[in-house]
C-alpha cells in the first residue's frame, strides 16, 4: 500500500512525467466543486422558470466565476506542486471547505443579492492558495519569484473582494468586473518572466474530467426533474420527447469537447494555456445552464414556469450555442478544420435559434427533440469534415 509521507519537500515535478493522472485527491475536490455548481444551476433553473432571466442570469455569472476561477487555480497549481504531503492534503481540505460554504451561500446571492457567504467561501479557498504558493516559493528556490507573485497578486484581490461587500448597487457589479479583471491578470503578472511546471496531458485530463463531472450533474438535475414530472402525472409522449434530446445533446457535447486532444496545444505557445484555461469558464457554465435549460423545459411542458414556450426553448438553445462557439474556438489550432469547420458551427448556432423561436409551433417538447438531433448531426457532419481533412495534412 503506498500511504504518503507527513512531510516532503514542494519541489517542481517533470512537466514530461510519463503516465501522469489526475490524482483521487483531485478527485474528491472537483466532486467538491460540482456540488457548487449543483447549486449555481439549481438557482438559475428556479430563476429563468419564473422568467427573472436578468437577474438570475448575472447572478449565475458571478457565482459561477468563483466556482470556476478556485477551481482552476488549484488545478494549475497541482499540476506543477502536488506534493501529496499532509501539509498539501490539509490546505487542499481547507479549500474544499471554503467551496462548501460557497455552495451554502448560492440560494442567498440569487434571492437576497447577498454575497457575503459566496465572498467568505471564495476567500477561503484563496488564503488557502497563497499558502501553497508560499510554501511552493520557501521550498523551490527555481520558482520562488513566480510563487511570491502568485501570492501577492491573490493576496491583494482578496482584500478587494471583502472591501466589496460594503459597496452599494451599482458600485458592488462595477467592482466585481473591476476584481474579476485582477483576477485574471495574476497568473499573467506571476509568469511574465518564467512559466510554472505544469504538465500539458495532466491539465488536458483535468479540465476534460471536470467536463464530464459537471454533464453528470446535467444528466442527475434533468432525471430528477422528469422523476418529479413522472411522479405527478405519468409518462407522456412529450417528456419521452425532452428525455430523447436532451441524452441526444449532452452526448454529442462530450463526443464534440473529446474529439481532440489539447495537450500539443498546450504546450506549444505560452498564450494557448491561457486562453484555453479562460475559455472553459463559458464551457462549464454554459454546459450546467443546458441542465437549467432543460429543466426549464420541462417545466413548461408541465405548465409549471411563468414563461413562453419560447422563451423556455430560448434557456436550452443559448447555452448550447455558447457551448459550440467556444468549443470551436478553443478546438481550432487543434483541429485544424479551418474555415468549414467554423461555418459549420455558425450555421449550427443559427438553426438551434430557428428552432428555438418556433417553439410555439413545434411545442417545447419538440423543440427539444429537435435541438437535439440536430446537436447529432452537427457532430457527425463535423467528424466527417475531420476524416476529410487527415489525408489532405
Amino acid at each position: 500500500m503506498n500511504i504518503p509521507p507527513l512531510r516532503r519537500v514542494m519541489v517542481a515535478r517533470d512537466p514530461a512525467e510519463q503516465h501522469r493522472v489526475a490524482t483521487p485527491l483531485e478527485l474528491l475536490f472537483d466532486l467538491c466543486f460540482v456540488a457548487a455548481v449543483g447549486q449555481a444551476a439549481v438557482q438559475l433553473h428556479h430563476g429563468l422558470a419564473e422568467g427573472h432571466f436578468a437577474e438570475f442570469g448575472i447572478g449565475y455569472v458571478m457565482v459561477f466565476f468563483a466556482i470556476w476561477w478556485a477551481w482552476m487555480n488549484f488545478t494549475w497549481f497541482a499540476s506543477a506542486f502536488d506534493t501529496d504531503d499532509a501539509l498539501y492534503r490539509a490546505l487542499t481540505l481547507l479549500q474544499m471547505g471554503g467551496v462548501l460554504v460557497l455552495a451554502a451561500g448560492v440560494p442567498g446571492a440569487f434571492h437576497d443579492y447577498d454575497f457575503t457567504v459566496v465572498t467568505i467561501g471564495y476567500v477561503v479557498m484563496r488564503v488557502a492558495m497563497v499558502a501553497q504558493w508560499l510554501r511552493a516559493a520557501r521550498e523551490h528556490p527555481e520558482s520562488r519569484g513566480c510563487s511570491l507573485r502568485y501570492a501577492v497578486g491573490i493576496s491583494v484581490v482578496q482584500i478587494g473582494w471583502l472591501l466589496r461587500l460594503a459597496l452599494p448597487h451599482p458600485w458592488a457589479e462595477a467592482g466585481f468586473a473591476v476584481l474579476v479583471l485582477a483576477e485574471l491578470a495574476v497568473p499573467a503578472f506571476a509568469e511574465r518572466r518564467d512559466r510554472t511546471p505544469w504538465h500539458p496531458h495532466h491539465i488536458a485530463e483535468r479540465y476534460g474530467l471536470f467536463t464530464i463531472i459537471v454533464l453528470g450533474e446535467v444528466v442527475l438535475a434533468v432525471t430528477a426533474a422528469i422523476q418529479e414530472d413522472v411522479s405527478d402525472g405519468g409518462w407522456s409522449p412529450e417528456l419521452l420527447e425532452i428525455g430523447i434530446g436532451g441524452l441526444l445533446m449532452i452526448f454529442a457535447m462530450w463526443w464534440i469537447y473529446f474529439k481532440h486532444s489539447a495537450a500539443e496545444q498546450l504546450r506549444d505557445t505560452k498564450r494557448a494555456p491561457l486562453a484555453w484555461g479562460y475559455g472553459h469558464y463559458l464551457v462549464f457554465a454554459a454546459v450546467a445552464a443546458v441542465g437549467a435549460g432543460l429543466e426549464v423545459a420541462i417545466d413548461v411542458n408541465a405548465h409549471k414556469a411563468h414563461v413562453s414556450t419560447v422563451a423556455g426553448a430560448l434557456t436550452v438553445a443559448i447555452p448550447l450555442i455558447v457551448y459550440l462557439l467556444t468549443t470551436a474556438a478553443l478546438h481550432s489550432r487543434m483541429a485544424d478544420a479551418g474555415a468549414p469547420a467554423l461555418v459549420l458551427t455558425g450555421v449550427g448556432c443559427a438553426l438551434l435559434v430557428v428552432v428555438a423561436l418556433l417553439a410555439d409551433r413545434l411545442t417545447i417538447s419538440g423543440s427539444v427533440l429537435t435541438m437535439g438531433v440536430l446537436m447529432a448531426l452537427l457532430l457527425i457532419a463535423g467528424l466527417v469534415l475531420q476524416q476529410r481533412r487527415i489525408p489532405a495534412r
